[in-house]
């Protein structure tokens, strides 16, 4: 575990060192080892334009298996789940569909998120495995907005990935950005348990 740590730290080190502007939806951890379950939290740092956030809707990137939302008090949560390029095994089953879609919507005007307040929407899943370079893992996020009568709509799509590396310097609205380094060395994740 100490090994697993170490490794953790120095690795979080060099991914902050070379990413300086965030989006105002990002991760809580923006770097995590492969083939191990991962909490996604994304905090959501205002509306739109002034208006009161009413939906959130995360799509997972591809090798994100398994996702299973946390209720959020006053939010319906609603998933999508979609074919597999590529099928992979889940306690002795043959995982062909999986959530590819996560959505959080306000079940009234009360229940929505105040411009000028913050919140966090959780899920979990699986990280893919990852061997010799890094991975990135892009989480794109639609943010919808509504005054309380529905009068005025505004939308935002955090979804700008970058062409080449990982750097979010100069995108306006950047996807949220998971860091998957190489897999540590060998029994460093022996103690987490894969769901």
């Amino acid at each position: 575990m100490l090994k697993n740590a170490i490794y953790l730290i120095t690795y979080f080190a060099l991914f902050l060192s070379g990413n300086s502007a965030f989006s105002h939806v990002v991760l809580q951890e923006q770097v995590a080892l492969g083939n191990t379950s991962y909490r996604a939290v994304f905090r959501v740092g205002h509306g739109c334009d002034g208006l009161p956030t009413t939906s959130i809707r995360v799509l997972l990137p591809a090798g994100f298996r398994g996702a299973q939302p946390m209720p959020h008090p006053g939010w319906q949560v609603d998933m999508q789940r979609a074919a597999l390029a590529q099928p992979y095994r889940s306690h002795g089953k043959d995982i062909t569909h999986d959530v590819a879609e996560v959505q959080w919507t306000a079940k009234s005007a009360d229940d929505a998120l105040p411009a000028d307040q913050y919140d966090e929407f959780v899920l979990r899943g699986t990280l893919p495995e990852v061997a010799g370079t890094p991975a990135a893992l892009w989480f794109k996020v639609l943010q919808s907005c509504a005054s309380a009568d529905g009068a005025r709509r505004s939308t935002h799509h955090w979804a700008e990935v970058p062409t080449t590396g990982t750097s979010t310097r100069g995108l306006t609205s950047p996807a949220a950005l998971l860091e998957v380094p190489p897999n540590a060395p060998a029994g460093a994740t022996a103690a987490v348990h894969h769901h």
